[in-house]
């Protein structure tokens, strides 16, 4: 596998046996950094993240991951730069193409990333779009290789809600390529485009794999594992989360999903942040807002609960991300 120089702005841009590389080169290099026997091989190397859109885990990621491998980084927010401001993204790009090895950017639109890669020079990562969030799907699919202990192709899960966004697409488009069995289940006007919908059932005629695209909470019948997402995404004003809590309600991730899963083995998986409780400014008045009292997309029970492997999924962006540096820089 000799992915150096390349990009990654969507699934679709690497082929099955470069995801499956990518995932044994994550496998490997987290248990060396559990056994202390990890090498650095991004020394000397500089990367740029750009951040418009605030992030926890992805940032943390990239720069834990780049100090790991000796590499070092210059974060960017919006005040932090000209882009889109008072220079082009494409001339911001060759500016920081002479600067850096790579560039990460974390931001609304995928034309956006597509332009750095195209005028950049350097491998440009996507660390979420409005379209995809491709670092997320190793992360979640190294996940459930660990806790199921099964081949890919062999996996079979749910993802459920608002399947229109970067995770629905980006997780129909990785299952199709891995082989795996997927079935997104939410309403039928929330589907995945016609777009990724078609490629998916296109590549997975080659790879094998089973693809259910259904309102039907039946099709959750004997997953190895559950996914959702939040149903109202970041920067969308609080007119919407009502609209959203009525079309999604049934669709909420809780015990008596899992009753109808009818598997004890399987587990509940979620990108994050997630609205379960009232802890947080925007989750409680969320609640408040949409007359909810135990959680929005997942309750608490099922967040806290043994089949929730959420915080093992936050940790593989990690090393995820780290294996996309290595394979791309290394």
């Amino acid at each position: 596998m000799d992915l150096r120089g390349r990009s990654f702005l969507k699934v679709i841009d690497f082929t099955p046996d470069e995801l499956r590389g990518l995932l044994a080169l994550s496998a490997g290099l987290k248990e060396a950094k559990r056994t202390g026997t990890e090498d650095a091989r991004l020394s000397g190397k500089n990367i740029a993240l750009v951040f418009e859109k605030t992030s926890t885990r992805t940032r943390a990621a990239f720069e834990v991951a780049s100090f790991d491998q000796g590499a070092h980084v210059s974060f960017l927010d919006p005040g932090s730069s000209q882009m889109g401001h008072k220079e082009s993204t494409a001339d911001t790009a060759r500016v920081l193409g002479r600067m850096y090895d790579a560039i990460e950017y974390r931001g609304a639109s995928q034309e956006t990333v597509e332009t750095l890669a195209e005028h950049a020079g350097v491998p440009v990562y996507n660390g979420l779009t409005d379209e995809w969030h491709p670092t997320q799907m190793l992360a979640d699919f190294l996940t459930m290789h660990e806790a199921s202990g099964k081949a890919y192709e062999e996996i079979s899960y749910a993802f459920l809600g608002d399947l229109r966004f970067n995770m629905g697409r980006s997780h129909l488009a990785m299952a199709a390529l891995l082989g795996s069995d997927i079935r997104m289940i939410g309403p039928d006007d929330m589907f995945p485009g016609d777009d990724v919908a078609d490629l998916a059932t296109e590549i997975a005629d080659r790879t094998g794999a089973t693809i259910t695209i259904t309102d039907d909470l039946d099709a959750v019948e004997g997953v190895d594992f559950v996914h959702t997402d939040v149903w109202v995404s970041m920067g969308e004003p609080k007119e919407v989360w009502a609209e959203r809590v009525s079309t999604f309600g049934r669709y909420q991730v809780n015990a008596a999903l899992f009753d109808r899963v009818d598997n004890p083995a399987a587990r509940f998986l979620h990108c994050l942040p997630a609205f379960h409780d009232d802890r947080t400014v925007v989750g409680a008045e969320m609640l408040a807002h949409t007359g909810m009292t135990d959680g929005l997309e997942v309750t608490h029970e099922v967040f806290e609960s043994d089949r929730s492997i959420v915080f093992d999924q936050a940790e593989n962006r990690l090393h995820t991300i780290k294996a996309i540096l290595v394979a791309t820089l290394g």
